[in-house]
C-alpha cells in the first residue's frame, strides 16, 4: 500500500515538475541596460511677473492710488509690443496694515492695495527692456522671471532616440565582453517623466537697483531621457 501511494504521488507530481522545467527552459537570456541622453537649447519664451503696491490711510485711498500706477503700467506694456492676450492679472489684493504692538491688539494704521499681472514673452531678447519700461512706469513688485523651450517635445523627441543609440553602445560593449552576439530589443521602457532642467537665472531683487539696464542671462535649459532596454541574445 505504502508503495502504491509512493506511485501516486510520484505521478502526480510529474506534470508540475515539467511545468517547472519548462518555465525555466523558455527563460530568454538577455542583456539589460539603462542609455540616458541630454539636449541644451538656449529658451525662445519667457515669462516675468510685475504690478504695483500702493498704500493709504483708507482702503480707498489705497486701491485709487494702485488703480492709477497700474494703469500706467499697464500702458507701459502694450506701448512695449505685448499683445492682450499674453498679459494676464495674477494677484489683485486690498490689506489692512498694523502697527507693532507686543501687549495687546494692534490698531490698523493704513491699507495696502496691490496688483499683479503675468507678462509672457515671445522674444527673451526684450526681457530686460521690458522691465526696464515696466519699473520706469511704476511698477515696483518684480517677480521672478521664468524661461522656457516652445517646442521642447521634438527636442525631447531627439533625445530619445539618442537615449536609445546610447542603449545599444552599451549593450554592444557587454556582449562583446560576454563573447554573444546581440539580438533584438525585448522591452523598451522610458524611466520617469522626462522633466526640462532650466538654469536660472535672476534679476535685482529692487527696483531701486534698476537705475542701470536690467542685467538678464537667459542661459539655457537642459532637456533629459533617461530608457531601459533589454536586448535579447542570438543563438549561437
Amino acid at each position: 500500500m505504502k508503495h502504491t501511494l509512493a506511485v501516486v504521488l510520484m505521478v502526480a507530481c510529474a506534470p508540475l515538475f515539467a511545468a517547472q522545467a519548462a518555465a525555466q527552459s523558455d527563460f530568454s537570456p538577455a542583456i539589460s541596460v539603462t542609455g540616458e541622453a541630454s539636449i541644451s537649447v538656449p529658451p525662445d519664451l519667457a515669462q516675468l511677473d510685475a504690478g504695483v503696491a500702493s498704500d493709504g490711510k483708507t482702503a480707498r485711498e489705497a486701491s485709487e492710488a494702485n488703480n492709477t500706477a497700474m494703469a500706467k503700467v499697464l500702458a507701459a506694456v502694450k506701448t512695449a509690443g505685448i499683445e492682450d492676450k499674453d498679459v494676464q492679472t495674477s494677484r489683485l489684493s486690498l490689506q489692512p496694515q498694523y502697527a507693532p504692538n507686543r501687549s495687546g491688539p494692534s490698531s490698523i494704521t493704513g491699507y495696502r492695495a496691490s496688483n499683479r499681472v503675468t507678462v509672457k514673452l515671445h522674444d527673451v531678447g526684450k526681457v530686460a527692456s521690458v522691465i526696464d519700461a515696466l519699473v520706469g512706469a511704476g511698477a515696483n513688485d518684480i517677480g521672478n522671471v521664468n524661461f522656457t523651450v516652445s517646442n521642447a517635445s521634438a527636442l525631447l523627441d531627439q533625445a530619445r532616440e539618442k537615449a536609445l543609440a546610447d542603449a545599444r553602445r552599451k549593450a554592444e560593449i557587454y556582449a562583446k565582453a560576454a563573447g554573444v552576439t546581440l539580438g533584438a530589443p525585448l522591452s523598451i521602457a522610458e524611466e520617469g517623466a522626462p522633466t526640462p532642467v532650466f538654469r536660472a537665472k535672476m534679476m535685482p531683487a529692487s527696483p531701486m537697483a534698476m537705475a542701470a539696464p536690467t542685467p538678464i542671462a537667459q542661459g539655457e535649459e537642459t532637456l533629459s531621457v533617461s530608457v531601459a532596454v533589454s536586448w535579447g541574445i542570438k543563438a549561437q
